[in-house]
Parts: structure tokens; C-alpha cells; sequence
């Protein structure tokens, strides 16, 4: 099952669905758009290292759900087919990244593109 990816004013809100509720032990994840640094489609994101799972799910090649420790950062994951994954980048919040499963990778990417603040360079 998908996540649902919205934008609700400056929030940035990511809803988990169906019975990966369960397996991510999360249903809804709100990050302030002051600190989503960007999204890229990366279907080849389920082969790197995941890490410790602590709480959540990992069945290799059939799900990977939950919150991940690696190499002292936290990633939360929701993934049955990574060729629809989707890689939130995270600054100053307790998850570094999110990689999530949506149903159409590119409108996901545009819709956080566009609604991110881009701090002044």
C-alpha cells in the first residue's frame, strides 16, 4: 500500500495507509516545510544498507516499514515496490530522510519541489 503525500498549509504531512499502519507502527508523519530540504524519485533506494530496525518491519524484497538507525541517523521507511519510492530530505527534525512508496513518484516529487522554502543561499 502507498503513502499519501499532502501539503496542509506549511506542513508537509505524509499519511501511512491501510495495514502499514501496523507495520510502521505510525499512521501520520507532519514535517514543518521550513525543514524539508527536497524529494527525488530513487527507485533503486532499497539497496542500500538500512540499518537497525527499531520499531518497525523488514521482509527483504517484500517490505521494508518502520524507523531505521544507520550510521547515527534516522530514516523512517514505508516501501513494498521500490520502483515507487520517494526520498523526502529532512534537516533538524527527528528523521533525517523519509523513503516512501506513493503512487506516482514524479507528481510527489513536483508537489514537494514546489512547496518547499529554500533557505537563502
Amino acid at each position: 500500500m502507498t503513502a499519501q503525500v499532502s501539503i496542509a498549509g506549511e506542513t508537509l504531512v505524509v499519511e501511512v495507509r491501510g495495514l502499514d499502519k501496523l507495520w510502521a507502527l505510525k499512521s501520520r508523519l507532519e514535517i514543518p516545510l521550513v525543514n524539508v530540504a527536497g524529494a527525488t524519485a530513487d527507485p533503486g533506494v532499497d539497496r542500500e544498507p538500512k540499518g537497525l530496525r527499531a520499531p518497525g518491519t523488514y521482509l527483504p524484497g517484500v517490505i521494508t516499514s518502520g524507523t531505521f538507525h544507520l550510521d547515527g541517523e534516522k530514516v523512517f521507511w514505508n516501501v513494498h515496490d521500490a520502483s515507487r519510492a520517494v526520498v523526502i530530505a529532512l534537516r533538524d527534525q527527528t528523521y533525517a530522510r523519509l523513503v516512501i512508496e506513493v503512487e506516482d513518484p514524479r507528481a510527489t516529487v513536483d508537489l514537494v519541489e514546489h512547496a518547499i522554502v529554500r533557505p537563502p543561499q
